[in-house]
């Protein structure tokens, strides 16, 4: 008699373990709005910036992808290529920020000149 009792727990306890595991899941999925549907609830202005904004976003993730794919063909670890892609580009601001400054400079002195004259 004692094994029946088991049985049973054991039985309710696998039912409701399958409910949890299954139903859960279902439930959020059933529960959860799809992207179209969180869409239509925006406000218009919302959608149109939204609208506008696509094709900019789809760029950035495009190049994204390739960059992650060129990074990927070498053979060292992808973070080291992408710290040292990173690297380079501040590298690259940092030349092009400085010549600016000159060129600004070069203006600022000219116009000093000129306006001593």
């Amino acid at each position: 008699m004692a094994r029946n009792g088991r049985l049973g727990t054991w039985l309710k306890m696998l039912a409701v373990g399958t409910v949890c595991c299954v139903g859960g899941p279902a439930l959020v999925y059933y529960v959860q709005p799809t992207d179209e549907e969180l869409f239509k609830r925006y406000n218009p202005e919302l959608q149109k910036k939204s609208l506008d904004r696509r094709y900019e976003r789809q760029k950035e993730f495009d190049d994204f992808v390739t960059r992650l794919k060129t990074d990927s063909k070498d053979d060292r670890h992808i973070w080291t290529v992408q710290e040292e892609a990173r690297r380079k580009y501040r590298e690259e601001r940092l030349r092009e920020d400085a010549k600016n400054a000159a060129e600004a400079k070069a203006r600022q002195e000219t116009l000093r000149k000129e306006s001593g004259l």
